[in-house]
């Protein structure tokens, strides 16, 4: 099941790796024309690449973060079960994953500093359809558990 999860991610970073080697080819190109616009363009494309290869290192070091807290959880037995219903086209039912979403948001301010707290939220947020607060749920939580443990 972890090899199927990854395929996709992996498909996605090789493909990604392949069009920053084409382009990184184009870059040298550009560089050695010995051409002033040329080289400007060239190195313009070459921070691009960079970005794009320090975003592409960051979302997998994150990944690899929040799967191991999971894992975490999932063992200690904190990790809440996704049991939410849903309609016949696999969506969330919105009124039980909102309800669901209220009682964690409620553990969470009982316990600001609990990153298990924060996890689950971050999914409970998923389901109610806000994405990007799922997403800055998942960070407070991988922050959180990075500073309360020691450093490996």
């Amino acid at each position: 099941m972890r090899l199927r999860s990854l395929l996709m991610p992996l498909a996605v970073t090789a493909l990604s790796a392949l069009f920053l080697w084409v382009i990184g080819g184009r870059i040298i190109a550009l560089v050695g024309t010995g051409e002033p616009v040329a080289i400007a363009i060239g190195l313009a494309i070459a921070a691009v690449v960079l970005v794009a290869v320090f975003a592409i290192v960051r979302e997998w070091i994150f990944a690899t973060r929040i799967s191991a807290m999971s894992r975490e959880m999932r063992e200690s037995g904190s990790l809440i079960e996704d049991t939410l219903p849903r309609s016949p086209g696999g969506r969330v039912e919105r009124a039980v994953a909102d309800a669901q979403f209220e009682q964690l948001r409620q553990v969470v301010e009982q316990d600001e500093d609990n990153w298990e707290s924060w996890y689950n939220l971050a999914f409970a947020y998923d389901a109610s359809g806000d994405r990007k607060r799922a997403r800055a749920a998942l960070r407070r939580a991988e922050s959180l558990r990075r500073t309360q443990r020691p450093s490996r």
